[in-house]
């Protein structure tokens, strides 16, 4: 395993568009100026009004500085607006990136729902937080820091008095936004276990039905979706107490403003024209300021948002080579077959168990070799260790006498084809289907794998024939036909070596003698190791190896093993009712009691 390098995605992005947040942000400074530079010349309009001089040219000059703040103004709105969907599609592009090539133990870590989670809404947030609020930070600050400036030009004391309101106003939204980083990440990590548990309920529909736990999902889903409720609603409350803490700061500053600045023009110690000035000002802070501690919380939401992004961003991905190559393996080793699979003394652990205890055995090439145990044995680990999905932890696994961990895993992959127990089929057409990782097969290949994988009596009896749609998950299809379509688009990429998980555990009588052909003939043309859940699938195996709690107990063909071995025969009685093995009850504790069936995923208490 390797980490991605990408602990600080977030902040390398956005570096990337450094340039373009900068022409933002300058957009945005020119339009500030052009708003700052209002009250000024309004005020001399005022003066002029008064004198009595020449009215144009400073309607003119206003008219124009309200005309450039617009234009500006939405220029710069439109260039983050691009710059921050250029972030998220960037984002959520090495998102999807990063956990396609996720190591897969790290990858077990994550629930589906969380991920998607983290891919869809949090990247969302990049295009407030880091484009807009960023932005917004920097103009808004801009503006009201020269909007002081001229105000104390105007009149120092009038401005203290303005200071000593917004000060307060200011210390309160700054509590305000630190509270609403807090609730704001806490909301993300409560809808990504909404999101998750919600994706596994629907994708278990079919079981949840059976089960009659539609009411049971109702309420722990619902309990999900109302600890949401409430913490989007702090989240609302907590950013809508920002702009009201501003607001009142304001607007008792205006007041006082007003009342001080008339009696002053009175006594003449301040023109009507500066006070005006002044108050246009202090208007025009009223919305940069509101702005600028919205847009202070919009980050802060965000930041919550970039952990996450973060995090998933340094998930562990695959090594593509193991192990460096060695000279000798570099090169063709004559007399030494491509699709020979040894596994020499190997050990696996999954956590602090071991799950494989030094499993030693061949499966030659051009044959079949089945793997059959009680579950919980091994036997799926063995087909995920050859596929690289884990690492062995001692021993090693070779392929035509090359070990595999000095193989690159996009050849490894090609070389090993693996079909699981349930074998995903996508919503598309059947050709689509066969063509998914290999688009351009020919017709001649489609229809040779159809042949071999016994699906073709289907493909064609079916009125549209490879143009047939299929729903989600296959709907359309009964589980052989999707079995033997999963093993229909594995044989067209034409693999060395076949791996089947159980392939026969959803089908009926007819269609597993149909496949157990199909399998004798792709055994012809590469190296077939099949975990049995039936043993009738395997007796005319080439080789078979029996294995128990992670060991191997015994290797040969099906007479062979019913003169040696124990557990073979026992398992043999219990599945076929073989008189020549014991009639002896399954007790409790015993590795054989229970059915031979059922395997999960490593971890999850699978073979």
């Amino acid at each position: 395993m390797v980490r991605s390098g990408g602990a600080d995605l977030v902040g390398h992005i956005t570096k990337r568009h450094v340039g373009k947040i900068a022409v933002a942000v300058v957009l945005g400074l020119v339009a500030a100026a052009a708003g700052l530079a209002q009250p000024v010349f309004i005020g001399k309009l005022i003066d002029t009004v008064a004198l009595g001089g020449e009215l144009v040219w400073p309607i003119v000059v206003v008219l124009a500085l309200f005309a450039a703040e617009a234009v500006l103004t939405s220029l710069q709105a439109y260039a983050m607006g691009r710059v921050g969907e250029s972030i998220v599609y960037r984002a959520r592009t090495t998102l999807v990136a990063r956990v396609l090539g996720a190591d897969y133990r790290a990858f077990s870590r994550h629930r589906i729902g969380d991920l998607t989670s983290r891919i869809v809404a949090d990247t969302a947030m990049l295009r407030v937080s880091l484009s807009q609020s960023l932005a917004s930070i920097v103009v808004d600050a801009t503006m009201v820091l020269g909007g002081l400036v001229l105000m104390f030009l105007i009149d120092p004391l009038l401005l203290g008095i303005t200071l000593g309101c917004l000060a307060v106003a200011s210390v309160v939204s700054l509590l305000l936004a630190r509270r609403l980083k807090t609730v704001a990440a806490r909301q993300r990590t409560i809808m990504g276990d909404f999101s998750a548990d919600l994706q596994r309920a629907i994708g278990a529909l079919a079981t949840v039905k059976a089960c009659g736990a539609e009411e049971f999902e109702r309420e722990r889903i619902g309990a999900l979706a109302s600890a949401a409720r409430r913490s989007g609603i702090k989240v609302s409350a907590l950013s809508a107490l920002l702009s009201p803490a501003m607001g009142i700061g304001l607007q008792i500053s205006l007041a006082i403003v007003i009342v001080t600045g008339m009696s002053r023009v009175a006594t003449g110690t301040l023109s009507a024209a500066s006070l005006t000035a002044f108050i246009m000002y202090l208007f025009y802070l009223v919305s940069p300021l509101v702005t600028l501690f919205m847009a202070i919380g919009q980050l802060q939401q965000g930041r919550g948002a970039v952990g996450r992004i973060n995090e998933l961003a340094d998930i562990e991905q695959e090594v593509p080579v193991r192990a460096p190559l060695r000279a000798m393996e570099t090169a063709t080793v004559p007399g030494v077959q491509l699709d020979e699979v040894r596994y020499e003394g190997v050990d696996f652990f999954h956590d602090d168990t071991q799950a494989l205890h030094g499993v030693s055995f061949v499966a030659p090439g051009r044959g079949l070799t089945a793997v059959v145990g009680p579950s919980g044995s091994g036997k799926t680990t063995l087909l995920q260790l050859l596929m690289r999905f884990y690492a062995v932890d001692a021993g090693r696994i070779t392929l035509g006498g090359q070990d595999i961990d000095t193989i690159p895993l996009p050849v490894l992959r090609t070389l090993v084809g693996y079909v699981q127990q349930e074998s995903p089929t996508l919503r598309g057409t059947i050709a689509e289907n066969l063509r998914y990782g290999h688009v351009r097969a020919s017709d001649s290949e489609i229809q040779r794998v159809l042949v071999l994988s016994g699906l073709e009596p289907v493909v064609r009896r079916l009125p549209k024939g490879l143009d047939t749609e299929l729903g989600e998950g296959g709907a359309g299809l009964s589980g052989g036909e999707r079995q033997r379509l999963a093993i229909a688009r594995t044989l067209l990429r034409k693999p060395s070596v076949l791996l089947l998980d159980e392939a026969t555990s959803n089908l009926d009588s007819e269609s597993e003698l149909l496949l157990r052909r199909s399998i004798t003939e792709i055994a012809k043309e590469c190296t077939v190791i099949s975990v049995a859940h039936r043993l009738s699938t395997v007796v005319d195996a080439d080789r078979i190896v029996v294995l128990d709690a992670g060991r191997v107990q015994a290797v040969g063909t099906h007479e062979a093993l019913l003169r040696d071995s124990p557990l073979y025969r026992r398992l043999t009685a219990i599945q076929l009712g073989d008189p020549s093995g014991p009639d002896v009850p399954a007790q409790p504790g015993n590795p054989v009691s229970g059915s031979l069936c059922g395997s999960l995923p490593v971890g999850q208490g699978g073979s």
